[in-house]
């Protein structure tokens, strides 16, 4: 009886232990739900399987670039860096956060998530015919660690990399960790013989080897860069690269004025734009070109999550800390009257962090927000509680003095008064005064009625323009006190938000406008806990939005719900457009199409 007892205990034991040690292995990965795609999928659905090789295409790039080093810590990165390298697992455009195989063939990984090993493909190769290992991709995460930006050093704190085969390299996490498994999945692999000799943090002045579809062929620093396909890249007949990086060659062109790079493409000097300015598209796409049919114009819905665009204050700045300065400042950016007058009404206002998503705060709390939030420290706006958040709407005449009287209420009650049409603080009587940093040679039409407006309510806001390079440099170091900013699309609410809100990223340019506060750090740490729990994301998703847009850290500006573009007639793409991101690296040169052109445009 005793030995039976005995017995029975050991098996349950060890029943316990098997069903704790239970090992899963998949090629692919959803961050929501399972991957569109199975594991026998022979190419993405916006992809071409038999579209052709060849030609070339020349495209544009804003202001100019001094290195080709896309993750160093200072300078500007030659367009098309991303190219350079692949990384272990390919996400795809048409679903948010999914991952298939590209250097890994596969990972396997216990149920808790605390470790991960991959599999890296036999076949993985860098440019120059050396295989890629384990070695090389355990090496380039630790390169991240002791150099690259501080950002990624605090999301992997505590994760060892290191190799078991040369085709095996496992993570080891201090805890489990089903999203950080999932982003380490996506990080690239660089050569070890190379970058063993040189500093991630800094430039480089030369292109380094690569590993992906693309090297760099040819350049003139700051000007130009081409890149060349790669004839015999190993990947190219994998799944998630059948019928993609057409083209043989890639060049782009830098101008340091955007209306400059338009008269170019309407030249012929450049092949395909992205237009950002409503009016050029309303108004200056015309002429024989496109009545004849050479450019192809044509505007694409923006039906799922999108980008959308901010102004950033930088609430370090004495004048920014005060939300009712704020408030006032957003009081004073007309844009019912900018989206008439300037954009043709084409543009959207936005309302949301979580724009075109269910997260997005556009009822008034229920329930499960509201405990959510009482359980919050209390430094939240009392309107996160009450009230449906709504973009101040003006009577869109260009003159609304009611907005006018709100907004100089708001500075009042903030400690400034408005004597002989300046704006002056009651107690250290300077006046108000602050700079807009612009990149130089964008398209900025909105500046001037904004600026406008502000010198209304006796404000000065002084515009500096600055290249890349030191736009960049004064982004890093948070030397700006107000700047535009676009807000990446967030589908759901992802462990990535920490990187924009939570105060341990502070440093990170991602937290432009350096809001910082332990109702933040805790609403984003629930997120994180519960980031494979739809039930908990939505209300989590809503009250981050609320607290948000509340404190008005940004004035909402606006999103596209359309993307224009508009090319020579001498490219075909598929006919399913991905629905996350439209990218050139699914097209490719027709040839009998551009027969059809005038020989100087072919």
């Amino acid at each position: 009886m005793i030995v039976r007892i005995v017995t029975l205990i050991f098996l349950i034991l060890f029943a316990d232990v098997s069903q704790a040690e239970k090992i899963i292995q998949r090629q692919s990965f959803a961050q929501l739900g399972e991957p569109k795609y199975p594991d026998s999928f022979s190419h993405f659905d916006y992809a071409n399987p038999t579209a052709p090789k060849g030609g070339s295409i020349t495209l544009s790039a804003p202001g100019t670039y001094d290195s080709f080093n896309l993750y160093a810590l200072r300078g500007s990165a030659a367009a098309g860096s991303d190219l350079l390298y692949d990384r272990l697992f390919a996400s795809s455009d048409d679903e948010p956060g999914s991952l298939y195989p590209l250097i890994a063939s596969s990972a396997r990984f216990p149920a808790d998530w605390r470790w991960v090993e991959v599999t890296i493909n036999p076949q993985a190769r860098f440019q120059d015919g050396s295989p890629i290992t384990a070695a090389d991709a355990a090496f380039t995460f630790n390169l991240f660690m002791t150099q690259g930006v501080p950002q990624f050093r605090l999301v992997y704190k505590g994760i060892i990399a290191k190799v078991i085969t040369p085709r095996i390299l496992r993570f080891d996490l201090p805890h489990g960790d089903r999203d950080k498994v999932l982003s380490l999945l996506s990080t690239p692999v660089f050569p070890r013989a190379f970058w063993k000799n040189h500093n991630l943090a800094e430039p480089l002045s030369s292109p380094p080897p690569g590993s992906g579809p693309y090297r760099i062929s040819a350049w003139k620093m700051g000007q130009s860069v081409t890149w060349s396909r790669v004839k015999d890249y190993w990947a190219a007949n994998l799944p998630v690269n059948k019928g993609r990086f057409n083209f043989d060659t890639l060049r782009y062109d830098y101008y340091l004025d955007d209306n400059v790079a338009f008269e170019a493409f309407k030249a012929g000097a450049v092949d395909f734009r992205s237009e950002s300015s409503a009016k050029r598209w309303a108004t200056q796409y015309s002429g024989s070109n496109i009545r004849d049919g050479y450019i192809i114009k044509q505007a694409v819905p923006n039906q799922v999550a999108t980008d959308t665009s901010w102004l950033t204050f930088n609430v370090h700045k004495p004048l920014f800390s005060d939300r009712r300065v704020r408030q006032a400042l957003s009081l004073m950016f007309d844009f019912d009257w900018m989206n008439r007058t300037l954009f043709f009404n084409t543009r959207q206002r936005v309302n949301s962090y979580f724009q075109n998503t269910p997260y997005a705060a556009r009822q008034l709390p229920d329930a499960r927000e509201r405990q959510i939030l009482q359980s919050l420290p209390a430094d939240y706006p009392p309107e996160a509680l009450e009230q449906i958040y709504q973009p101040p709407k003006t009577d869109g005449s260009g003159f609304d003095r009611a907005k006018l009287v709100q907004a100089l209420a708001l500075l009042k009650q903030a400690g400034w008064e408005l004597k002989n049409q300046r704006l002056i603080h009651q107690k250290t009587g300077k006046p108000f005064e602050f700079e807009m940093l612009l990149f130089s040679g964008g398209s900025n039409p909105w500046v001037m009625p904004f600026q406008y407006n502000l010198a209304r309510v006796g404000i000065t806001m002084n515009v500096r323009q600055v290249d890349s390079s030191q736009y960049l440099a004064r982004l890093r170091k948070r030397d700006f006190d107000m700047l535009p900013t676009r807000y990446p699309a967030f589908a759901s609410p992802t462990t990535d938000l920490q990187i924009f809100w939570a105060s341990s990223y502070l440093n990170s340019t991602y937290n432009t406008s350096g809001a910082s506060s332990p109702l933040l750090d805790q609403l984003i740490e629930q997120i994180n806990q519960h980031q494979n729990d739809q039930a908990a994301l939505l209300p989590l998703g809503r009250v981050l939005d609320r607290v948000l847009i509340w404190n008005c850290y940004m004035i909402p500006l606006w999103y596209s719900a359309e993307a224009d573009y508009a090319w020579w007639d001498k490219f075909s793409h598929p006919a399913i457009w991905p629905a996350y991101q439209m990218t050139l690296n699914n097209w490719w040169y027709d040839a009998q199409k551009a027969a059809a052109l005038p020989t100087q445009h072919r």
